[in-house]
Formats: structure tokens, sequence, C-alpha cells
């Protein structure tokens, strides 16, 4: 059998994750002196409360090669797909290969470089689950794979640019004018690294509604099967907004909100949202 893993960066629904049998393997929050597994004993709302509290940004880092030997360990008779955000923002691949060899199962567990993060690597990985159970083998699956990566588009909308500035992603002066001017950059992931484009100003309800609408033509042409807004905690309203304009595109099968987990809302803030798709 084929088993499917990822990393807890992929952001994906508890629905999806259960409907696709897919398994976890957290990265590390650190909150000062004290360390968190993300999306098993910390939420966003109590990093946004430490970060605000402690004027500073929680740090990240990989996932650890004794959990993900766990892991692999409870699935010794499948070959496991594993799912890592990109290996420019993190080292969470190369823990998973290390954690393959140090079981000797390095040939049947295979680890994918999503280029990407949060539900730019869903996407890929609800992709992979649904060849699964079409019976696809490893290699099909993979090779499938290879294709898609460079097509899934992934962007997202900040509010604020303190998270950003804080983890030393923008210049005080930058975070300041975003500030003062209400500027919010979307940031895009091309070949696994994220950069700013747009600049957005105003009210982020108008400014969230402007950047999907900006993508139109590329939501009309995109995989119809999978649409992700992903968001860390978002008005309600706006995010309702946001549905209700992809469902009258009437291209997508399935529109998936999904809440951003603990390692990109530490780094992103409260506030963001992306819609995550695959080109057609």
């Amino acid at each position: 059998m084929i088993k499917i893993i990822s990393d807890s960066t992929s952001d994906l629904s508890a629905e999806l994750k259960e409907r696709y049998d897919i398994s976890i393997l957290p990265l590390n929050v650190h909150l000062g002196d004290q360390n968190f597994l993300d999306g098993v004993n910390i939420t966003p709302q109590e990093i946004f409360a430490w970060s605000d509290a402690n004027n500073t940004t929680p740090k990240t880092s990989a996932v650890s090669v004794e959990v993900a030997v766990e892991l692999f360990n409870r699935f010794p008779d499948d070959d496991l797909i594993c799912f890592a955000i990109s290996e420019d923002m993190s080292s969470t691949a190369n823990a998973m290969r290390l954690a393959a060899d140090e079981i000797g199962r390095s040939d049947r567990i295979h680890i994918v470089n999503c280029q990407n993060l949060s539900t730019g690597s869903g996407l890929l990985i609800v992709e992979a689950a649904e060849m699964v159970k079409q019976g696809k083998g490893v290699e099909e699956i993979l090779a499938k794979l290879d294709e898609l990566i460079p097509k899934v588009r992934a962007s997202f909308v900040v509010d604020t640019l303190t998270y950003l500035h804080r983890g030393g992603r923008c210049s005080s002066v930058a975070a300041l004018a975003g500030g003062v001017l209400h500027l919010h950059p979307k940031i895009v992931v091309e070949s696994g690294k994220m950069h700013a484009t747009k600049k957005y100003r105003g009210k982020m309800k108008s400014v969230l509604l402007s950047y999907v609408k900006d993508m139109e033509n590329d939501l009309k042409n995109a995989r119809k099967e999978h649409v992700f807004i992903t968001h860390t905690y978002c008005d309600e309203a706006v995010v309702a907004d946001i549905r209700a304009y992809l469902e009258s595109l009437g291209v997508f099968s399935e529109i998936h909100e999904t809440y951003a987990g603990g390692v990109v809302s530490s780094h992103c803030g409260p506030g963001t949202l992306g819609v995550l798709f695959i080109e057609g």
C-alpha cells in the first residue's frame, strides 16, 4: 500500500486529512525557551498573543529526525510518499531523508520537495492522495507530481507588515510605511522562494477582493478540482465574499477554506489570506 505523509505546514483541514488518511509530521515553534509542536500543542492565536506581548516573532524549526523515524515506523509495510515545505525555506525534507536512511528504508520512503508552503503543498498532497485512491503506483504518482509542482499558484496578502519585519523579512522603513499608508503586499511563491509583487492600499476587505479578482483569468484557466482559501483568522464576512466570488466563476468542483497553522502564522501574522490553485 501507499501511505501519504505531510509536514504540518501544508495547512490541510481536519476533514481533508481524514478523507485522504494523511498523517502529519509537526514542525517546531519556539516561544522564547519553550518548544511547541505545530498543530499539536500550540495555536496561532496563542502565537499572536505571545508575539505581541514580547514584541518579537517566534522562531520555527524543521521536523525532528526522531519524530519522523517514529512516524515512519508505524507503517513498516507501506511505501511512503512524504511531502515537505520548500527546501529553500526549511531543512524538513532533509530531516525526512535522514530518518528514512536511519531505518534503512530510503528505497520505499519517497521525499517530495513541494517547492511551496501552506496549501500550495496541500494541493499537491490532495492530487497524490486521489491518485492513490485510483490505484496509481508510486512511480506514476511521483512523475505526475514533478509535472504539477511548477504549476502550483500560491500567493497571499498580509494585513500587517509587523510580523514579516520582526522576522527580518522586511525593513523597518517598509513596515512603518505599510502601517501609515495601509499598504498590503502580495507575496508570491515561485521556485520555492517568496517575494513581494504588487502592493495594495486600503482596508483589507476591499484589498482582498481586489487581490482575488486580479487573478480572474488565471482562476478561470485553473485545474477545476480544487482551490483553497487559506487564512490566519480573517473576518468571516470577507472570507464568505471571496468564496462567493470563486463560486460565481463556475470553475471549481471544491472550494476549501483552511486556517494557516502555527509555522505559517508565526511569519505572516493575523489577517493574512491567500487563494491557491493549480494552473490548468
